[in-house]
């Protein structure tokens, strides 16, 4: 899987994350509506298009080795849907933010292990399949433990539909990993020219995807982005920080500890975005996962070349 990733990896894509938020912020009015088209009608459409190629990278060998090694899963996605929500939580209490900032800040923490923690852990020399078979077994959890962690702790700030979000995370997000299943059986030999076209597609869509939200919400921002910014980096390092000393207190070995700490640091901020539209309805709340996207991936390549040049005994 990470092979087939190498454009999610590294500065490049933080960059091109970090220039699209400048145009964003300079000219919103290009972003909001093209004529009558409001662009926020992409963004459930291009997370469907992001997912179907994840799971085009993905075999029912990545669901099915957790039979191979229930501990280091189980403990994996037990931190992952406790660390993350609990600390986003905390930090919206810390930080005193308005509703649908916190809703987004809890909304972050309570999404699934991104695709991008794969090739991270790939290049810290970290337990890979694990690591895949983490994110493929906490995304196929969402639809239950997303809607559940938010009802729980964003209710206070927001009215949450249960129902109603995991049937949006089952359409959003189940449904096109399984045609992408579908289509990595069906193409299988003959479909080269798919992986090397759609990681390139992941990335626009991502990048056009933070480009709206931002544009929707650029006064917003401008108010609450330095305390934003400081939350979501916080979130972000304490999830690796905890990952790891959770695993680790848990007794799995230092190798899969490591990778434990990158797929709970690194959330699917794709799909908290759109589920901000979708669900929420709200622009604001998707502030937070925009912003976590290429921060992790800044930070995590930080942490990959960190643990690379340090191998587990």
């Amino acid at each position: 899987m990470t092979r087939r990733l190498p454009n999610l990896h590294g500065f490049g894509f933080t960059l091109s994350v970090l220039a699209a938020v400048a145009v964003s912020m300079t000219w919103p009015q290009l972003l909001v509506r093209w004529g009558s088209f409001e662009t926020r009608a992409l963004i459930v459409p291009l997370i469907q298009i992001i997912m179907f190629g994840m799971g085009t990278t993905l075999s029912v060998g990545d669901f099915t080795r957790v039979l191979a090694m229930p501990w280091p899963v189980l403990v994996g996605i037990l931190c992952q849907y406790s660390i993350m929500p609990l600390v986003g939580w905390s930090l919206t209490v810390v930080f005193g933010f308005e509703p649908m900032v916190a809703a987004g800040m809890i909304l972050v923490g309570s999404a699934p292990g991104g695709v991008a923690s794969n090739v991270i852990n790939y290049l810290a020399g970290a337990n890979v399949p694990l690591s895949v078979t983490m994110t493929a077994i906490s995304t196929l959890l969402s639809p239950f433990m997303t809607p559940l962690m938010m009802r729980l702790l964003a209710g206070r700030y927001v009215p949450v539909s249960v129902e109603a979000m995991m049937i949006d995370i089952l359409k959003m997000i189940v449904l096109p990993i399984v045609a992408g299943l579908a289509v990595h059986y069906l193409l299988r030999g003959h479909r080269a020219w798919l992986d090397r076209l759609l990681p390139l597609v992941s990335m626009g869509g991502i990048c056009l995807i933070i480009m709206v939200i931002t544009a929707m919400s650029r006064d917003k921002l401008l108010s609450v982005g330095p305390a934003l910014l400081l939350a979501v980096t916080v979130h972000n390092l304490l999830g690796y920080l905890l990952g790891y000393w959770g695993a680790r207190l848990l007794r799995l070995s230092e190798v899969d500890s490591r990778t434990v700490a990158v797929e709970v640091g690194m959330q699917n901020g794709g799909m908290a975005s759109a589920l901000a539209i979708s669900a929420l309805n709200s622009p604001v709340a998707g502030l937070a996962p925009a912003i976590f996207g290429p921060m992790q991936n800044a930070t995590g390549s930080v942490l990959a070349s960190f643990w690379r040049r340090r191998p587990p005994r």
